[in-house]
């Protein structure tokens, strides 16, 4: 789930729950069931938390292989 792997990447850069849910304008009563799994996250939420911890949409996909744009 793409909530898990935002808390593993929270956890691993050292950023708080709170400083997200603050930059993203969301409660912790809400934030944190998403962090867990326990509620399914929106395409807004996901890309305002990209936004929030500066990395690329893409980052937390679950395609594990890079996307190559063959032009």
């Amino acid at each position: 789930m793409v909530g898990l792997r935002v808390k593993k990447y929270l956890d691993d850069n050292g950023i708080k729950y709170s400083y997200v849910a603050e930059k993203i304008n969301m409660p912790m009563n809400m934030f944190s069931p998403l962090l867990n799994g326990k509620r399914k996250m929106t395409a807004e939420e996901y890309l305002l938390i990209c936004q929030a911890i500066g990395v690329d949409a893409g980052y937390f996909s679950d395609d594990p292989e890079p996307i190559v744009e063959v032009g």
